[in-house]
């Protein structure tokens, strides 16, 4: 290994302890040598998304956290409730590392070309475990970030961006014409909202603040419905029934949004039926749920006939489905449009330490519009 590389460097870790305890912190790794078909990257931005804080969380309730040990070195420990327990029996006594992407560069490579060609290079990278210092990835998992971008132009260059894609995909192939998404505001649905624009798709944003709709409309949406106002439903209703839209992607999972959604997209396609059936309109209703943003129950109010569904979603599986030629089709664009199209915006910047602040930690279990983290490892502690 080069002697610029070091032989250990640090990982954030997450392990549930037997007690019903969560412990974080930072260990002390080797540093991998990169396989023949594997580059080293030193890993100098990656965001904490929500995909991320089921692992790094653990469901431990965040405001009995603790901290101890030193400020370059903290161990955070938090109660587990025990209905997050009973999942997680298979997780005790593993620590785990933690961070789904990240970018940064790479500073060895094995000896396949396309490992040599990604040498000295600024990646985006994919894969897990990019709470580090260093992570060993394949090439096939990166993306080689434009000469004009930096680390953090790229850390969030995978998740939001396959996954506001795999959405329309995801529309397109099930024979749908227009969408509906709530938490419409997040990084992601800005990044949809300009996706959507740009292929002439119709979208319905769903928020629950009059700023975030404020935000969308001055960005160019075109349909914004404040779940907050009372006369949400009647709105939901007149955007959908102009729209045609009949699937929706829901970021908070609990409560009774899906249900909004299902009800009011039955509302607008009895809208415009030229007869009566007793049971609902022919018309299929789909809403695919993949964030848990409300942690409450999901409530269904079977008030839209019988032609519906409710489903999860999550990007991996999509991924899958669409093979190694469509994955490759979606980041092409993804790369073309990085610093546009499918920027994101951060509400603040921590080092590895400082990711494992006390405070950061309740803004990420907040999971707050607008305030999402960017973990630098490169920042000083």
């Amino acid at each position: 290994m080069a002697a610029q590389i070091p032989a250990e460097a640090l990982q954030l870790q997450s392990l549930v302890r037997s007690d019903h305890t969560l412990e974080l912190s930072l260990a002390t790794v080797p540093v991998p040598e990169p396989g023949p078909n594997e580059v080293l990257v030193r890993i100098e931005a990656a965001p904490v998304n929500p995909s991320d804080l089921g692992l790094l969380l653990a469901g431990a309730d965040v405001s009995t956290a603790t901290s101890a040990g030193t400020p370059d070195r903290p161990v955070v420990t938090a109660l587990i409730p025990d209905a997050a327990m009973r999942g997680l029996t298979a997780r005790v006594g593993e620590s785990m590392p933690v961070g789904n992407e990240g970018a940064g560069t790479v500073v060895a490579a094995g000896a396949a070309d396309a490992a040599q060609r990604l040498l000295g290079k600024k990646v985006a990278a994919a894969g897990g475990a990019m709470y580090a210092e260093y992570r060993a990835v394949d090439p096939a998992f990166c993306l080689e970030l434009p000469p004009d971008a930096t680390a953090a132009d790229g850390a969030s260059a995978f998740v939001n961006p396959m996954t506001a894609l795999g959405m329309i995909e995801t529309m397109q192939m099930e024979g749908h014409v227009a969408l509906v998404h709530t938490a419409a505001a997040s990084n992601l649905g800005q990044m949809l909202n300009r996706l959507c624009q740009e292929d002439q798709i119709p979208l319905v944003n769903i928020v629950r603040k009059r700023e975030q709709e404020e935000l969308l409309r001055a960005a160019g949406a075109a349909f914004v419905c404040d779940s907050s106002k009372p006369e949400f439903m009647d709105d939901l209703t007149a955007a959908l029934t102009h729209t045609g839209a009949t699937l929706g992607f829901d970021a908070t999972g609990g409560g009774k949004l899906a249900s909004q959604i299902l009800s009011c997209m039955e509302a607008a396609a009895n809208a415009t039926a030229t007869s009566y059936s007793r049971y609902g309109s022919a018309v299929h209703k789909q809403v695919y749920i993949y964030g848990s943003l409300d942690k409450s129950p999901t409530e269904l109010t079977r008030n839209y006939g019988l032609a519906w569904g409710i489903g999860g979603w999550l990007l991996t599986p999509f991924l899958g489905k669409i093979g190694l030629e469509g994955l490759l089709r979606l980041r092409e664009r993804v790369a073309a449009g990085l610093k546009t199209t499918f920027a994101s915006t951060y509400a603040a910047e921590v080092s590895l330490p400082g990711a494992l602040a006390l405070d950061s930690l309740a803004a990420y279990a907040q999971q707050a519009t607008g305030q999402k983290y960017l973990i630098r490892p490169d920042l000083d502690h």
